[in-house]
């Protein structure tokens, strides 16, 4: 039995998320499979790849083949690098303390990474967000001009035409004086 680690779509449409499977290359992509392994969320940003470290490395260890799209995903989780420390490990070039440190540390720089680079992301929206307000207040800003010049026009046209009319009532008290 060919087994393989793969993707197995979730979620709904045109929002999916996939679980990371181990499964019978023969059985559908959605259908049965024997352990999930953990799940990969494409529609956040940075992308969100939450893994089962350990028993995706005991499959690896066992002959599983991941599918090339499962394959960049456990590389960018790490299960890669700790299954390559693993190796090295029982060919004696390392301690499994060693490898769990290398490995560990590793972790810390990536998610380091990722916190940085969600950072630099929300920082931008913000930026964005400050950026169309500014906008809207300036053509807000622009339209209560034109509002308050028209008003300002009205009025001084009222007023002329109320000053026109006293000079016009003065004139004819004086005519009827």
């Amino acid at each position: 039995m060919p087994v393989r680690i793969r993707l197995a779509r979730r979620g709904r449409r045109h929002l999916a998320t996939y679980s990371i499977v181990v499964a019978d290359s023969r059985a559908p992509r959605d259908g049965k499979h024997i352990e999930k392994l953990g799940i990969y969320d494409p529609n956040t940003n940075p992308e969100t790849i939450m893994i089962n470290e350990q028993r995706a490395v005991y499959w690896l260890q066992v002959g599983a083949q991941p599918t090339d799209t499962a394959r960049s995903l456990l590389r960018k989780a790490g299960v890669l690098y700790l299954y390559h420390l693993l190796k090295g490990v029982k060919k004696g070039a390392l301690t499994e303390e060693q490898a769990y440190a290398k490995f560990n540390e590793w972790k810390k720089q990536k998610q380091e990474k990722l916190r940085k680079l969600a950072e630099q992301i929300k920082n931008k929206e913000k930026e964005k967000a400050a950026k169309i307000i500014e906008e809207e207040r300036k053509i807000a800003q622009k339209r209560a001009e034109e509002i308050a010049k028209k008003f300002a026009e009205k009025a001084q046209k009222e007023a002329e035409e109320n000053q026109q009319q006293e000079q016009e009532a003065q004139a004819e008290e004086q005519k009827s004086e």
